[in-house]
């Protein structure tokens, strides 16, 4: 693998090529993207709302309630993941306004403390957490297909198997539309943004009107509580918070435009001040809404939640929040289809990933080979019988919550360890000690109640040193490998007119 940096500038045969002097292995980018300060505090805000707002609001409820016992400490659950998303939102903005270089964790975690742990990262983002959170996503729109035609769904195994046949046809179709145009991904992400709006709208304007009603039976103070999480049973209340953050995933988004924020200093904070509790707020009502039409069990006993509100409400019109949610799930995992561009930039420029897997189209300037490693490893995971919704939710959260409570200890470290590093904003300490603190509960309270999920990733987090070693500091792949790579890179670049970016903007992610 780390040999191809070395010997990008030549074909695997002795002689030249037609190829080669026409410049493909030479590295040169297409033409670059320049980046302006054109995000002001509303478009900060858009970001942070566009980008959490997706799947999880409408697949969510069910796990964070079954978890925590009691639609009282559900709610609960589903405020304090959103103070979790302020903390960990202001602790990554002073990250990356200190540290304002593409790529993420990857940079951050090499900054602070050095090449194993960003490798680490780059290592898991690639393999685990990016393609299971696109595989989540896709799993959670074919459901959403299906319910409406069998609602009985989540108990019958043939009809799993249709869901998930849907899932690897929607990673196929946004793998061909991110792949084709970045255009077209444009406007099929805000096609889709405004359907997400409209189920939300119809949900909550629904729950309103049934408070006014006085269906409260699940929300008064003696039902509310009852049957709730004991403190003993600390990895019930953990699966609770996975359900739960897994719909605020993207908080950390505003993060990776900070060098195109109009003064940066003061809206990062504020577009992060206002746009994640307003997505609190629409979540608590959404849930709140639910609780209004349906009972607990319902929830728990049903698959599709917002398929199963629409069905009591809509009569006829039914059909509508399914078609909705479809389009909703559709448009966040073509938002989340391209947003490994930049790591995988960041870890093959240090010669720690195939040259090829950050190589942009030459007409299109879309990743493609990123977007298609990608989609192969996603619909791998769904094969496995086991494999749903819940499985990949918790091998995505305890990954991602792995390298989140690294990434702010580093921030923590880099006070001590580089005290005169320029710091534009500068975040209350309080904020990352939070986050740290919540990441050690959520990696260690899943071993109580199921731990081989979590004890396979991390297994697969640390098998990533021995690869480290032997492939990026030592050096020791055998050269029929390192001839095997050069020689696919050639060929890709040949017939896939693709080449390598000079610098990581050029990446386009959506």
């Amino acid at each position: 693998m780390s040999s191809l940096m070395a010997n990008e500038e030549r074909p695997p045969s002795n002689s030249s090529s037609p190829e080669t002097e026409k410049g493909l292995l030479n590295g040169d980018k297409p033409s670059g993207v320049s980046l302006k300060r054109d995000v002001g505090l509303l478009g900060g805000v858009a970001v942070i709302v566009g980008t959490m707002i997706g799947s999880g609001i409408f697949a969510s409820p069910k796990g964070v309630l079954e978890a925590s016992g009691s639609v009282g400490m559900a709610l609960i659950v589903w405020a304090i993941c959103g103070v979790l998303a302020v903390c960990g939102a202001m602790a990554y903005a002073e990250l990356g306004t200190m540290i304002p270089s593409s790529g993420g964790e990857y940079v951050y975690l090499r900054e602070s403390f050095g090449a194993l742990p960003s490798f680490l990262y780059a290592w898991t983002a690639c393999i685990v957490i990016k393609p299971s959170q696109l595989a989540i996503i896709c799993l959670i729109f074919g459901e959403y297909i299906v319910t409406p035609f069998f609602p009985d769904c989540t108990t019958r195994s043939d009809v799993q198997t249709i869901i998930k046949l849907l899932a690897a046809l929607a990673i196929a179709i946004i793998t061909i539309v991110n792949c084709l145009s970045v255009k077209l991904a444009a406007r099929v992400q805000v096609f889709f943004m405004a359907a997400k709006l409209l189920a939300l709208a119809l949900i909550i304007l629904t729950g309103i009107v049934r408070l006014f009603q006085g269906y409260t039976t699940e929300l008064d103070g003696k039902h509310s509580f009852s049957g709730t999480a004991t403190v003993s049973e600390i990895g019930l209340i953990g699966q609770a918070f996975y359900n739960g953050l897994w719909a605020y995933d993207g908080w950390n988004n505003l993060n990776y435009i900070s060098e195109e924020v109009h003064d940066p200093n003061k809206n990062i904070p504020r577009a992060i001040g206002i746009g994640i509790p307003l997505v609190t707020f629409v979540y608590l009502l959404t849930n709140i809404a639910y609780f209004t039409v349906l009972s607990e069990q319902d929830i728990i006993e049903g698959g599709a939640v917002a398929v199963l509100f629409a069905n009591k409400m809509f009569g006829v019109m039914a059909w509508i929040i399914p078609v909705f949610v479809a389009c909703s799930t559709f448009g966040a995992a073509n938002g989340s289809a391209l947003s490994s561009g930049r790591v995988f930039y960041a870890a093959s420029k240090n010669g720690e990933l195939p040259k090829f897997m950050a190589m942009i189209h030459n007409a299109r300037f879309t990743p493609i080979p990123g977007l298609i490693v990608q989609s192969i490893i996603a619909w791998l995971m769904l094969i496995p019988e086991s494999s749903g919704f819940s499985t990949l939710i918790d091998y995505f959260t305890f990954a991602s919550w792995v390298f989140y409570g690294a990434t702010i200890s580093g921030l923590l470290y880099m006070r001590f360890s580089k005290p005169n590093a320029e710091r534009p904003f500068r975040v209350f300490f309080i904020f990352p000690v939070i986050i740290i603190i919540a990441a050690l509960y959520l990696i260690i309270a899943p071993f109580s109640q199921n731990p081989l999920p979590s004890f396979f990733c991390l297994l697969f987090i640390f098998a990533g040193v021995p690869v480290y070693f032997i492939f990026v500091y030592y050096k020791l792949s055998p050269q029929w490998l390192d001839r095997g790579i050069e020689w696919f890179t050639f060929w890709v670049q040949k017939f896939g007119d693709i080449s390598y970016p000079e610098h990581a903007e050029d990446i386009v992610v959506g």
